[in-house]
């Protein structure tokens, strides 16, 4: 959506004419947080702004749940234990999950003033439990994080970064728009229980269980979906955050009376809508610092040379740079604050400033932070600056003391804002020209490998490939910029990952 399309979206302004009825459009935020994080400039408002950060944080809220699931383990069971035997405990890591999130969500925000909130990325994090820890200590491969995160830091500073991503073309950045539109749409599906792994001889994914929908979480979810869809459509202002909140306190009544926190048949996704118990406590952060920042390099791990360290490094780099890239892209876009070539004014400082993501979270043992897609909820409520990343910061930090009272919120209530905020981001696929083919195939495998393989990085590194073969067979060789023949071969090493290291290990 273009800027004058957002503005309609939300405020439900069309040309001639004044805000809508009870819309919070045309009043100025006014005074020092305007003048900083450059609010009306930006044809924003303060309270949209705090509503999206609101969003936000509801949207990602899951990753505080989800992370300890992930790398959290128990050594007695052997579960995501390292190489000696020992594991995260799953306490002390929803603790730091929602400390990095919070500290670095507010310092993009105050330093870049844009709204893309921060979370321990999900492919990293994975990578870290699956494939690097077991061949060593957890601390040691927090290490790897952590120079991944100084090589990204050190790319960001001098214009690495930005010249990579100012070289993208147009259409593709428009069909990186649309392609996380596609994945972020089925991030809801999939957290749902809408969309779920298919059986063995079926096909590999399907509708519900069986081809049907068969708990009432995931109606309640079809349900949320059509009820945000109608806001939007009403242009109700803070439609989405009203859809979460309606669809939070019937989920609170449907489980009161089902108590389906208990059912066999399949109950909430994650978090159950029901009263805490309590309101929480202090958290323990005792895995702050507790890293080996070469502990990799120094042969003590058998099955760990320099050379496979050095690969793991650079499949965390490789993974980090282009996704946070890809998912800026999408969201500056949406959030109309590029300039006519697709391009985020400041981008240098914010790519600096994310690749402080995977430093902090390396060293507080949270896996790498960078910016989270979901913040595109956020974004589709009407943020536009980093007045929302300190909101939606702030309540990360808080949510360390408060940790019963944001497991309210069951995902089936949240899911169906990353639907509807796909359905938004889709709409980038009109700046694509589709009947000239050297553009059609690098956007479509662009747009279609993101959800299809669960990566922003993938999407990207397939649409860049194409891209260069098929502008080189079409005469235009010489068009294509260098970074862009770099980066399409540094993807080719990437793809071909798994047969370089099991080279390497022969």
């Amino acid at each position: 959506m273009n800027p004058a399309e957002i503005r309609v979206a939300e405020t439900g302004e069309a040309a001639g004419t004044g805000p809508a009825p009870g819309s919070d459009a045309g009043k100025p935020a006014g005074g020092v947080l305007d003048r900083y994080f450059k609010i009306s400039e930006r044809g924003s408002t303060l309270a949209r702004e705090v509503r999206g950060g609101l969003v936000t944080f509801f949207a990602m809220a899951y990753i505080i749940v989800l992370n300890p699931i992930i790398i959290g383990g128990d050594a007695a069971t052997g579960t995501n234990v390292d190489a000696f035997g020992h594991a995260l405990d799953p306490v002390q890591v929803t603790a730091v999950t929602a400390l990095v999130a919070g500290i670095m969500s507010v310092l993009f925000g105050v330093i870049a003033n844009f709204p893309f909130a921060f979370a321990a990325g999900l492919g990293i994090n994975s990578l870290l439990a699956v494939t690097i820890a077991p061949q060593m200590s957890w601390p040691a491969a927090m290490g790897l994080v952590v120079i991944d995160g100084i090589i990204i830091v050190i790319l960001g500073l001098t214009g690495v970064r930005t010249a990579v991503f100012n070289a993208v073309p147009n259409e593709l950045k428009a069909a990186i728009a649309a392609g996380i539109g596609a994945f972020i749409a089925l991030v809801g599906l999939t957290n749902a229980g809408f969309v779920t792994h298919g059986a063995e001889t079926g096909p590999p994914v399907q509708l519900g269980v069986d081809g049907s929908i068969a708990t009432v979480p995931t109606m309640l979810f079809a349900v949320g979906v059509l009820l945000m869809g109608v806001l939007v459509v009403r242009r109700v202002p803070g439609g989405i955050l009203l859809g979460i909140v309606v669809m939070t306190i019937v989920s609170m009544v449907v489980e009161a009376f089902l108590d389906l926190e208990t059912s066999e048949s399949g109950g909430w996704a994650m978090n159950v809508p029901k009263s805490p118990d309590g309101v929480g406590g202090l958290p323990d952060l005792s895995l702050v610092g507790d890293v080996d920042l070469f502990g990799a390099f120094t042969g003590a791990f058998e099955h760990v040379s320099i050379l496979i360290a050095c690969v793991f490094v650079f499949t965390l780099v490789l993974s980090n740079f282009f996704d946070a890239m890809g998912t800026m892209t999408g969201l500056g876009r949406e959030a109309g604050l590029t300039d006519k070539d697709g391009n985020l004014p400041g981008i240098g400082k914010a790519l600096a400033v994310e690749g402080a993501g995977a430093v902090a979270g390396g060293v507080a043992s949270s896996s790498s932070n960078t910016v989270f897609v979901e913040s595109s909820s956020g974004i589709a409520e009407g943020a536009r600056t980093g007045l929302a990343n300190v909101v939606t910061g702030g309540l990360f930090l808080a949510a360390m003391f408060f940790t019963p009272l944001y497991k309210i919120v069951p995902m089936e209530a949240v899911a169906p804002a990353l639907v509807v905020v796909g359905a938004l981001m889709m709409s980038q696929v009109r700046e694509i020209d589709f009947t000239r083919f050297e553009y059609a195939l690098p956007a479509f495998l662009t747009i279609v490998v993101m959800p299809f393989t669960y990566s922003i990085a993938n999407g990207l590194g397939v649409g860049f490939i194409a891209w260069v073969v098929l502008q080189s067979a079409n005469g235009k060789i010489r068009k294509v910029h260098p970074l862009l023949w770099a980066v399409a071969a540094l993807f080719v090493v990437y793809f071909a990952r798994g047969p370089i290291e099991h080279l390497i290990n022969s």
